[in-house]
């Protein structure tokens, strides 16, 4: 009796089977997934700009850190069949991804700065950064020996992603990353302990300079809040998910700026530099400051986005 309602059970459950249908039946190797995830996203015209600049590179992105693989290893995976749970939350995030635009990283709570992995959520804006690269090269040529940098600041930390890569950049510095976002730290404080930092990374709750006190700085780096009225109308989707804090800057980009150009000096040592990223702003920030000697550097990732003035060269340093 116990095998014949077995068998029965069996049969209903193939009958069934048999008349599933869609991509949860259908698509069943990571081949299989990413081919729909990219027709998915072209057809659904999804905006990459958040670490990755084609849609295939975020349906792999999207794909493999769902399965809990390796981003930077595809291949040896492509043929793996996928186990019909893994495929649930897989179409579910591919869905919001096209149909809510939320950015792959919020979906897979991670975002990449070469080979630094962060924790991100939308509490923060996703990273992504000209400062990375420069970082990388151990800001040569502004800082020539960076064991010798032995304070630097992170204003706009966000994640803390650039103060952990300074951290690791200039490690015999003190890294101070100030933010005035209490739920952008809560998120730069896991990142900062996923890293083992604690110890060489400082948290402080501040409106640009205010919480600093007198301390002043080797290095002081800001990717602040530098979005336009006008561009912040114009927005692609994906970025309302991040904190508008994080982005807009007032009508011409500049409200952060131009407080971190007036106050560095007195946060400087004689010999610091203070470096902004400002991105397409470039003729905003001159025709701001036409008086001040700019420095911009051109990176892979491109040209003018990033500015560093000399201490002596910002206003107020002769006081």
């Amino acid at each position: 009796m116990t095998q014949d309602t077995d068998a029965h059970e069996h049969d209903e459950h193939d009958h069934d089977h048999e008349h599933e249908s869609g991509p949860l039946a259908e698509l069943v190797t990571v081949r299989d997934w990413l081919r729909y995830a990219v027709t998915r996203f072209n057809r659904g015209q999804v905006f990459c700009g958040h670490g990755v600049t084609s849609v295939f590179d975020e349906a792999a992105w999207l794909i493999l850190s769902s399965l809990a693989l390796p981003i930077d290893r595809l291949d040896p995976f492509l043929d793996a069949c996928i186990p019909s749970d893994e495929r649930v939350a897989l179409f579910d995030n591919i869905e919001r991804r096209v149909v809510e635009r939320v950015p792959t990283a919020y979906l897979v709570k991670e975002a990449w700065l070469g080979d630094f992995r962060f924790y991100v959520d939308e509490r923060v804006i996703v990273p992504r950064s000209f400062f990375a690269e420069l970082l990388d090269e151990g800001f040569s040529p502004w800082i020539e020996d960076p064991d010798t940098v032995t304070s630097a600041l992170d204003l706009c930390t966000g994640s803390g992603c650039l103060a952990i890569l300074m951290a690791h950049v200039f490690p015999n510095a003190d890294i101070a990353a100030v933010d005035l976002s209490e739920d952008a730290l809560a998120v730069a404080r896991r990142n900062v302990d996923d890293y083992g930092l604690g110890d060489q990374v400082e948290l402080i709750h501040s409106d640009v300079f205010s919480n600093v006190g007198d301390r002043r700085f080797d290095l002081i780096l800001s990717n602040p809040p530098y979005v336009t009225a006008d561009a912040m109308a114009a927005l692609p989707a994906e970025y309302r998910h991040e904190p508008e804090m994080a982005l807009a800057a007032g009508s011409d980009g500049l409200d952060i700026v131009r407080t971190l150009i007036a106050e560095a000096a007195s946060h400087l040592h004689p010999e610091g530099i203070l470096a902004v990223e400002v991105g397409h702003n470039r003729e905003l920030v001159e025709s701001a400051f036409p008086e001040l000697p700019f420095n911009w550097l051109s990176t892979r990732g491109g040209e003018d986005m990033v500015f560093i003035l000399r201490r002596e060269d910002l206003p107020g340093a002769q006081d």
